[in-house]
């Protein structure tokens, strides 16, 4: 796994290889996360946002974002493989002053000290927990008014009270980008 574009563009972080099932590591293959960002752009995202990632696991997402000009990242996985690896690759990428690193459930989230205009929510497939913790993460204040939320599963996810602005499907991966209403 790399950093695609952007500051730290080309930069190999620390991985998992093909994921851990264990640890419900699955990392968002490079050419996935190229397309996704390219969608994003069309958003003029993620240049100076505030950004949200849920169920981080290496944290991919949220570094590539900051790579392209995010103001700062959050990230949210309560598991001891992720927080390490996502730990190693703040460290890699120096982002240590604008990155926190919640090491709690995505779906036992605290008050949000800022809202986010970016959302990343990468659960593990076919668990159902996306939706809980998006709807915690909007009743905690984590969203900012037009967040725009990027929802990665094995189907595409229609949750209540967000309306779906794209979808996208990556072989196996469905992404649905979601706003609240």
């Amino acid at each position: 796994m790399r950093i695609i574009a952007g500051q730290h563009r080309g930069l190999t972080l620390a991985s998992v290889g093909k994921g851990d099932e264990a640890a419900h590591l699955r990392p968002t293959p490079d050419r996935v996360r190229e397309s996704l960002f390219n969608v994003l752009m069309s958003y003029s995202l993620p240049h100076g946002a505030r950004v949200l990632d849920l169920f981080a696991g290496t944290g991919a997402l949220g570094l590539e974002a900051l790579s392209r000009g995010a103001e700062h990242v959050t990230f949210v996985d309560n598991g001891r493989v992720a927080q390490k690896l996502i730990r190693e690759n703040i460290a890699k990428t120096r982002r240590e002053d604008d990155t926190t690193l919640l090491t709690c459930a995505a779906n036992k989230l605290p008050m949000a000290s800022a809202p986010c205009d970016l959302v990343f929510l990468d659960p593990p497939y076919g668990k159902s927990l996306g939706e809980a913790a998006l709807l915690i993460a909007h009743k905690s204040g984590w969203l900012a008014g037009d967040a725009l939320i990027v929802f990665e599963e094995n189907t595409p996810q229609a949750v209540a009270g967000f309306e779906q602005v794209d979808l996208r499907r990556y072989g196996d991966t469905h992404i649905t980008l979601l706003r609240a209403q």
